[in-house]
Formats: structure tokens, C-alpha cells, sequence
């Protein structure tokens, strides 16, 4: 096992790059990519930093020059002949060649395309411009990089004994929380914590700790890299960026209204089983079921991923009744702001009712709250959206206003056209 404190003391980039590998991703990002290499392949899409945590002033905590490093460290990556071949040959969620052979050449073919970076009022106005299939693989690097080169501005500052009692420290309270878990009759959790982790280094211990200490209930990490490495099962559906891109592209507000089941349709053509997974809440869940075709009540389960998690699984078993579904037969999986007090608090709830997951994401990879003076590793909240789409703004709502994305008239006119009605504003930690 790598001691982590040790070599983060004697940190050298080039040995130690945020970003090793062209899959140490998101697993999502590769099914859609493939999906959106299918159908949308000459879409020309613009990312965004966006870090919703003003106090935390990137562009004054990490040097220019550095981000650069590593950014176009990433840029130089492509397939190596091992990883081609896990990602043509292995198995993921039951089905053999996941991805087609000219997905495979793409990917294969693939450098990520250039990015633009400047400073501007303390942050960094870091954007991707490109072919969607290409840019959109920037996104969880671009995250990753950042934070961890955040973690490593406060880290320096610190001794060889104070980072080995640092990490002990936060291994022991990782390890507290998965004794807690342990508890939890049926469950069901992986690891979804890339884009906002602690270090690469970070999140591979805390699998490994999840596989020793879990055993069979933790299903797998949305890390490929990692899922690779550890012969686990690499675990991931879809997310916001597909409807966001679909609605942008929309001529008509009818035309809007529909994008969120052409997105669907698209991936229902694709996947089975436990892929086909719902994500409800781009532009509000309640109206999203209410306006959804039948076929879609069929599907595996739905991703709660904003709002109340309560509320969300609520509304969603009352949907599945009301289609004449046995919500018992659904999978509910959580993935907002979790930790172990919530994954407790819901599985209690829900278990029985629902087949009950858990996607694990910041507080299992970057939970150092409190373990250096002014709570300098404290997470928060950084993303990286699609903000554009052929040049037409795109948008998010979200079941709470507090994530809600894009120009304030075009906000607007999607709370009308969706009619989102009133929404709670919840506290957004991660």
C-alpha cells in the first residue's frame, strides 16, 4: 500500500501526474460519449469551470504556471494498449463489448483538445471548446486537477509528521464511517467521488478501503482507472450534460419540452438493464414524470440527484404506482452531498420499499474537514458544465434553484416551459 503522507513530502509532478491515464474518469463519461458519438457527433459544445464556492479564490491558492503542467500533461495522454483492450474485452454490467469497435478506434485516436485560461477576480475562467465526443472528456479532468492541486497548495505548507498524522487522522475517520456502515442490512454503495476528490492516490485508498472493509456490499468505484487497476466493476449511467445539450439544440418550446425523452429514447436504443436509470431532475422531477411516456415506468430505476432525497424517492415510488409498477422491483440510487449520517438516515427509510443504492461521492474521497488550521481542505463545491451548445446557451434547473445554471432570461423561460412551480433552496456543500 502506498504511504501516501510520504509521498506527498516528496512530491515531484512528473512522477506523480493529478492525471495518469485518458481513463482515469468517470465511467458515465465514456457511455455517453459513445452515445453522443452515435448521434451527435458534429455538435460543437462549450465547457465551464464554475466553482460555486466564491470564498475559495483558486487563481490566488495555485500557481498559473503549474495548472498549465497539468493540464497539458492531459492533453499528451492517450489509450495504452492495456487499457484498450479492458475497455473492448472485459465485462460491465453483465454485457460483454460494451463498446462498439468504432467507438474503440475513436477513442483510441483521441487527444483532448485545447482549453482557454485566464484569471479573473481570483478565479479561473477555464473553459473547453470543441467537437462534443472530444471536449466533453475534459470535464472530470479539469476537476480533478483542480482540487488536487488545491489540496497540494495547503499540503506544502505542512511537515513529514504533520501529513502522517494528517492521513492517519482521515483514514481513521474513513474507516469509522465504513464500521458504521457494516451496520446497514442490504446495502448497496460504490464510489462515485472523482471529480472532487482529495488526490488520485486519496480515492484509491479509500477503495481499497471500502473493498476490505464492505466486501460484497460495496458494488464499485466510477473510476475506470481504479476499477481497472483493482478488478472491480466500473460504475456509472448518465447525467445532466445529455439533456442539457439536447435542450439547447431545441427550436421551439415544444421542442423543448421533448429533449429530456429524446435523450432517453437515444440511450433506451443503447442499454439495457441496469443502465437504464433515470436522472429526473434537470428540469425538475415532478414534471418531468408527469410529462414522461409510459416506457419509461419499465426502466430499471431513477438517480436522485438534487432536492430533497426524500422527497425525490417519494415522488418517484408514487410515480411507479401510479404507472402500475411495483416500486419493491425499482433500484432509488442517492448521489447529492452524501455521508454516512444521510446514507444511514435513508437507507433506514427506504429499504424494503425500494432496492436502495448509494453513489458515495465527495465526503468518501475528500473528507479532511477540520484536520488543518482555518479548515484549509475543507471540499466545496466545483464543477465544470456544458454552457453552450452550437453556440445557444444551455440550462439547468435542478430540483433545487440553488444549482440552477445559465443566462437569468433563459432560466426564466425553462421554468415556464417546464413549469418547475416553487422549489426549496437547499445549502449546496459539494
Amino acid at each position: 500500500m502506498v504511504d501516501i503522507a510520504t509521498r506527498v513530502y516528496n512530491h515531484k509532478w512528473k512522477i506523480d501526474p493529478i492525471v495518469r491515464s485518458l481513463i482515469d474518469t468517470d465511467f458515465y463519461k465514456l457511455l455517453m460519449c459513445q452515445s453522443i458519438f452515435r448521434n451527435r457527433p458534429d455538435t460543437v459544445v462549450r465547457f465551464q469551470l464554475i466553482n460555486r464556492t466564491k470564498s475559495i479564490r483558486l487563481a490566488e491558492l495555485i500557481d498559473e504556471g503549474e495548472l498549465r503542467q497539468q493540464l497539458d500533461h492531459v492533453r499528451g495522454l492517450s489509450l495504452t494498449r492495456g487499457e484498450s483492450t479492458w475497455l473492448r474485452g472485459n465485462t460491465f454490467y453483465g454485457k460483454r463489448q460494451m463498446f462498439r469497435p468504432d467507438f474503440m478506434e475513436f477513442l483510441e485516436n483521441l487527444r483532448l483538445p485545447p482549453y482557454h485560461l485566464e484569471k479573473r477576480d481570483g478565479q479561473y475562467e477555464l473553459t473547453f471548446e470543441g467537437r462534443w465526443p472530444e471536449v466533453m472528456l475534459w470535464e472530470i479532468p479539469a476537476l480533478a486537477i483542480l482540487m488536487e492541486l488545491r489540496s497540494r497548495a495547503v499540503l506544502e505548507r505542512l511537515g513529514r509528521f504533520e501529513l502522517q498524522v494528517l492521513y492517519a487522522r482521515a483514514m481513521t475517520r474513513l474507516w469509522e464511517k465504513i464500521e458504521v456502515l457494516r451496520g446497514l442490512p442490504d446495502l448497496r454503495i460504490a464510489d462515485f467521488g472523482t471529480r472532487r476528490r482529495h488526490s488520485f492516490l486519496w480515492q484509491d485508498w479509500a477503495v481499497q478501503a471500502m473493498i476490505e472493509g464492505l466486501g460484497e456490499r460495496f458494488t464499485g468505484t466510477s473510476n475506470c482507472l481504479i476499477a481497472m487497476r483493482r478488478d472491480i466493476e466500473a460504475i456509472g449511467t448518465n447525467a445532466h450534460e445529455l439533456p442539457m445539450v439536447y435542450a439547447a439544440l431545441a427550436n421551439t418550446d415544444e421542442e423543448l419540452r421533448r429533449a429530456p425523452y429524446e435523450v432517453l429514447a437515444d440511450w433506451h436504443e443503447e442499454h439495457d438493464g441496469n443502465l437504464r436509470m433515470i436522472l429526473p431532475d434537470t428540469y425538475g422531477t415532478k414534471g418531468f414524470l408527469k410529462g414522461a411516456p409510459d416506457w419509461l415506468a419499465g426502466w430499471t430505476g431513477i438517480r436522485i440527484d438534487s432536492g430533497d432525497p426524500a422527497e425525490g424517492a417519494e415522488t418517484a415510488i408514487r410515480w411507479w404506482r401510479e404507472r402500475g409498477e411495483d416500486p419493491r422491483g425499482k433500484l432509488v440510487i442517492f448521489s447529492d452531498g452524501l455521508d454516512v449520517d444521510k446514507i444511514v438516515e435513508l437507507h433506514h427509510q427506504f429499504h424494503g420499499r425500494v432496492k436502495v443504492s448509494f453513489g458515495w461521492g465527495t465526503l468518501l474521497t475528500n473528507d479532511f474537514r477540520g484536520l488543518v488550521p482555518e479548515d484549509g481542505l475543507a471540499p466545496f463545491s466545483l464543477v465544470c458544465k456544458a454552457v453552450s451548445a452550437n453556440g445557444r446557451p444551455t440550462v439547468k434547473l435542478s430540483d433545487n434553484p440553488a444549482k440552477a445554471t445559465g443566462p437569468a432570461e433563459e432560466i426564466a423561460r425553462y421554468r415556464r416551459v417546464f413549469g418547475t412551480g416553487q422549489q426549496a433552496r437547499l445549502e449546496v456543500v459539494v
